[in-house]
């Protein structure tokens, strides 16, 4: 199937006068999650970040650390797969002409990638979309969220907006990164899997009017709320009409987020300020009924981990397959009222798979859970009032001792990140050390970041914060993040600790407390390599757990939980 795609794609090639044609994850909104996954359509790769260039001969897919051996799997049959560092003055398909939807690519990423070694040719009828008809398109409403959900409504977010507005001197701004906008004008939507973010740009001028560019068939309810006039709605392919007919110089435009495509069209009528959304930042310092919603969504979540870790770890007797572990957490999920789905696809990997970091579990490709295996599940909800992911690792009988080594070391950089000064480490990079110098006593590291931001009720990844060896965002009071160092053994097993933490202030200090309640499986544990600081922490910790949950269990859950108090 994918050969036969690949085929009719360079067949074009010659019609528009190309040598090859690349294609990205993401989608118009720039979605990490989309319905039109262009990407695995044409390589097959079912990860969240890549992009590859087709040549008439050669294809390349270029991916993140995360994902070298996924796709591997799932594309190194046909497809040379290459560090995403090394696109950046790729001269693999040097002076070439290469194809590329403009619609899906910012300005500064063609610069980036492919401007330095090619020739650029823009065509706006996207080439996969000729070869491959999307069917999954949704039509459902989007709708609007409460202020005691959110904490803050919309009206005072936007004053935020028009402040910016009249602070850097320009007459209208484009949010073209649809979590902002969700977040701005508190609303949600079905236009992607795995999370609420409803597909639509907006344009706002200095005096906060608002112009809504989406489908008009998903507005009807925010129309009937009259958040929205009807008048104040653009179909996407009106954009050029609309924006001809404003008033005004000066439009800032997100240089990650703005298509080439609307960045040509602004270009003709407006002076370009290419600046970060602010909403990023905005979004990312959540207020404390966000806080106090998220920390609701994680005592439930947690019920269900819990419920879960108890039933595969003790009261299962069966022989089970990945694919059922993830059927029977998401079963004990479902089983809460306010459960809506899976953040993320579920990653539930035994032995040899738990080593691929985004391994995806299928009915027809699903590997059976041995004794003997390390077993990593990593998964989230999403909740009508927050948003959840969390890692554990566990194992089925008792552990080798380099296994426990390595677990007890991951787990000492786990509580090395939550137990942060942060008025002294203030930055997501300089917290990443803290989270590998253990493994690295032993010359042993991991090819991720150790944490990412995580959105409200929203996106499980957002930005601009995070913990890695390059992000130097400040890390500020109600930004939420993960905490998730591991270590992976090609074909052998994977483990991570998963949890998320938010950054809480109290006389004039910082520091992280964790949202996430669920056991640390103690019988990976070495505690001859705690300090007693540590074991102070573990005993808090799963103190803590029990408290919060024991009223969700059965006896024999409770029983089982209470034995981590030590």
């Amino acid at each position: 199937m994918i050969k036969k795609r690949i085929k009719e794609l360079t067949n074009k090639f010659v019609k528009y006068k190309i040598d090859g044609y690349v294609i990205p994850k993401n989608d118009e909104y720039f979605s990490e999650y989309s319905k039109n996954d262009r990407l695995k359509t044409i390589s097959n790769f079912t990860g969240s970040a890549g992009c590859s260039v087709i040549l008439k001969k050669k294809y390349y897919l270029f991916v993140d650390g995360r994902y070298t051996i996924q796709a591997q799997n799932e594309s190194g049959s046909i497809f040379k797969i290459i560090s995403y560092e090394k696109i950046f003055n790729c001269n693999l398909f040097k002076n070439l002409t290469l194809g590329l939807d403009p619609k899906i690519f910012s300005s500064q990423q063609i610069e980036n990638f492919f401007k330095k070694y090619n020739k650029i040719k823009l065509i706006d009828d996207n080439l996969i979309d000729q070869i491959y008809k999307n069917k999954s398109k949704s039509q459902k409403s989007f709708y609007s969220i409460s202020k005691k959900v959110v904490g803050e409504n919309y009206e005072k977010k936007l004053e935020k907006i028009k402040k910016y507005l009249k602070k850097t001197n320009a007459d209208f701004i484009l949010i073209t990164a649809s979590e902002n906008v969700a977040w701005l004008l508190n609303i949600r939507g079905f236009d992607n899997p795995n999370s609420p973010v409803p597909n639509c740009h907006l344009l706002i001028d200095k005096s906060n009017n608002l112009y809504l560019i989406s489908e008009k068939n998903k507005v009807k309810k925010l129309i009937n709320e009259k958040k929205i006039k009807k008048n104040q709605v653009f179909e996407p392919k009106k954009f050029e009409k609309l924006v001809m007919g404003l008033k005004g110089n000066r439009i800032i435009v997100d240089f990650k987020t703005c298509s080439l495509f609307y960045e040509n069209i602004l270009k003709r009528k407006f002076k370009i300020l290419k600046k970060e959304d602010p909403i990023y930042l905005l979004k990312s310092i959540k207020n404390s009924q966000e806080i106090k919603n998220m920390l609701k969504s994680h005592i439930i979540d947690g019920a269900a981990l819990t419920k879960f870790l108890y039933w595969i770890k003790v009261k299962n007797k069966k022989k089970i397959t990945e694919f059922d572990a993830q059927k029977k957490l998401q079963f004990f999920r479902k089983k809460n009222k306010n459960y809506l789905y899976p953040s993320f696809n579920t990653i539930a990997g035994t032995g040899a798979n738990g080593a691929i970091i985004h391994y995806k579990a299928t009915k027809k490709n699903t590997r059976l859970i041995e004794k003997n295996d390390i077993f990593l599940c990593d998964s989230g909800g999403q909740y009508k009032y927050g948003t959840t992911d969390v890692t554990r690792t566990i194992c089925f009988s008792k552990p080798k001792k380099n296994i426990k080594n390595i677990f007890t070391r991951v787990l000492k950089g786990h509580i090395a990140v939550v137990q942060s000064d942060l008025n002294k480490f203030k930055t997501g990079k300089s917290i990443d050390k803290r989270a590998r110098k253990f493994l690295k006593k032993i010359n042993l590291d991991y090819a991720h970041g150790t944490g990412h931001g995580v959105g409200f009720f929203a996106n499980v990844h957002e930005g601009p914060q995070s913990i890695s060896k390059f992000n130097e965002v400040r890390i500020q009071e109600g930004m939420i993040l993960s905490n998730e160092p591991g270590y992976y053994k090609k074909n052998k097993f994977g483990i991570r600790i998963e949890n998320l933490i938010y950054v809480k202030k109290d006389c004039n200090k910082l520091f992280f407390e964790n949202l996430t309640l669920a056991p640390i499986d103690k019988d990976m544990i070495d505690p001859t390599q705690l300090t007693k600081n540590e074991k102070d922490y573990l005993f808090k910790y799963n103190l803590e757990v029990f408290s919060k949950l024991y009223k969700y269990l059965n006896i024999n859950e409770k029983k089982w939980l209470a034995s981590f108090i030590y």
